[in-house]
């Protein structure tokens, strides 16, 4: 039988077949799982990651213990992927797609610029399971499972100047994700984009090493990229998706009720992720702005934009062997 999608909506019989019998060691005590988040608190992701734990424990009706590492006390998010991958250290985690190109080459496609029209589209695309191809080839190259979707913020670009159109991105230093596709949209547009990771964005844009960013509200707030880059320029050049993973190796372990646990938790964990962090977005914004710590400026030429950045899309959906995924992602 043809392995399909880990995601919610697999049929049990197929993920135990898939996943392998449980370990009778591992039944026979409470287990103990350990999440990564780089953020605090108060950050959706986290928040994602809470209710995970929340329903597992609700579905599964046994005792498990979880243990979430915050403030990226055990790394960035490219090092949780890796752990997962080895099926150490961490066994969930909320990780940009980015991160895991390393392994699959069509992960970051997902997360590229302008895939998605708005957050309307995106939970769209989520719910009609379009992006099942995806998290097969991340399940069987990585050994990670995305259980479900968190997300939903709409990407700026944070500045330490205002930004309004094509002419005043020319020549832009700017911070990007380490996948290639985002270096090659933004050079497109005519921006000098940089890989740097992303607990080093705000010093960088402090020594003058790049003049800007791009991200979502939830980050903008949570590392005070407003600090050194108090214009936020409203290109809403993508919506974010990060999927909420697990290791591969660690659900081989876990018993079968658990392991189903798991699956439902991620799916319903993913939802309210994006239903959070979109609500949020504006109250987000409008509270930095009118503390003075930011100011929002119009961007005039987003089509324009989208149009220099198509090309590079179509060319890097082809290359990857995505173009299905693309064309049913702009019907749906």
């Amino acid at each position: 039988m043809k392995r399909r999608s880990f995601l919610a909506g697999i049929g049990a019989t197929t993920a135990a077949a898939t996943l392998g019998m449980p370990s009778i060691l591992r039944a026979q005590a409470p287990v103990t799982l350990n999440g990564a988040v780089q953020f605090n608190d108060d950050h959706a992701f986290n928040r994602a990651l809470i209710r995970f734990e929340e329903l597992v424990k609700k579905y599964y009706g046994k005792a498990v213990n979880f243990t979430l590492h915050k403030n990226s006390s055990l790394g960035l998010e490219k090092q949780y992927f890796e752990y997962m991958s080895q099926g150490k250290a961490v066994d969930y985690g909320i990780v940009s797609p980015a991160h895991m190109s390393t392994f699959a080459k069509a992960a970051p496609f997902i997360d590229a610029p302008f895939v998605f029209k708005g957050i309307e589209h995106m939970n769209k695309v989520v719910e009609a399971n379009i992006l099942a191809p995806v998290a097969d080839e991340v399940a069987a190259k990585a050994d990670v499972v995305l259980i479900g979707y968190a997300g939903g913020g709409i990407r700026n670009i944070f500045a330490n100047k205002p930004l309004k159109n094509l002419a005043d991105l020319k020549g832009l230093k700017v911070r990007v994700q380490g996948a290639p596709i985002w270096s090659k949209t933004f050079a497109a547009v005519g921006m000098s984009p940089t890989v740097i990771a992303y607990n080093e964005i705000y010093n960088a844009i402090q020594n003058g090493v790049i003049s800007a960013g791009e991200n979502e509200a939830a980050g903008v707030e949570a590392m005070k990229f407003y600090e050194v880059a108090p214009h936020l320029n409203l290109t809403q050049h993508a919506v974010s998706i990060r999927p909420i993973c697990f290791s591969v190796k660690t659900l081989k372990t876990l018993p079968k009720d658990l392991q189903d646990a798991i699956m439902k938790a991620g799916k319903e964990a993913g939802d309210y992720g994006r239903q959070l962090e979109s609500s949020e977005e504006v109250v987000k914004l409008d509270t930095l702005e009118k503390a003075g710590k930011l100011k929002r400026v119009p961007f005039e030429e987003r089509d324009a934009m989208k149009k220099l950045a198509d090309p590079v899309m179509a060319t890097y959906a082809k290359e990857i062997g995505a173009e299905g995924i693309f064309e049913k992602i702009n019907v749906v």
